[in-house]
């Protein structure tokens, strides 16, 4: 019996992230900007993404949440590109992952999407800001900035896309 709880709070944990509920991407409380931002001024993206880590860096993480109250990777993802970058963005990580053009990593720029296999099924998402740091919502810290030479992120990075 002990085998089973434990096998079925470790699948609930590792699958947190990549299972999050997908609410479409018409959802009116996360409105998209007007002016849609040029994803290749990298010094304003990242004066972007520095501001938005500044604006939610208190929120925790919530599976499914998009909203202050809660968060999780996917929505962060969700919330920036809709509400600072002017872009429509699915709201599910699997969906996220198939967005843009793939790039490899050392061709990383600010506002590309960095996608990590973190267990068997899951996967996180965050944005990339530069120097090897990028955005995003852990499940124990909430929405923070982590580098993905950390050698946790770098042994479980999988792939970026760029958001065209």
């Amino acid at each position: 019996m002990y085998k089973v709880v434990v096998v079925f709070f470790c699948a609930i944990f590792l699958t947190a992230c990549s299972s999050a509920p997908y609410h479409g991407s018409n959802n009116p409380s996360v409105k998209i900007t007007e002016a849609r931002v040029d994803l290749s001024d990298t010094d304003k993206i990242k004066q972007i993404l520095n501001q938005q880590y500044d604006d939610w860096h208190h929120v925790q993480y919530r599976m499914g949440g998009a909203s202050k109250k809660g968060i999780d990777c996917s929505g962060l993802v969700y919330q920036t590109y809709r509400t600072k970058f002017g872009f429509d963005m699915p709201r599910s990580t699997k969906s996220q992952s198939k967005i843009g053009q793939s790039i490899q990593k050392n061709k990383l720029t600010a506002g590309d999407l960095v996608l990590f296999k973190t267990g068997i099924i899951s996967r996180h998402v965050g944005i990339y800001i530069d120097k090897g740091d990028f955005l995003h919502v852990s499940s124990s810290k909430g929405v923070m900035i982590s580098n993905l030479e950390d050698p946790y992120w770098a042994s479980v990075y999988w792939k970026a896309q760029r958001v065209q």
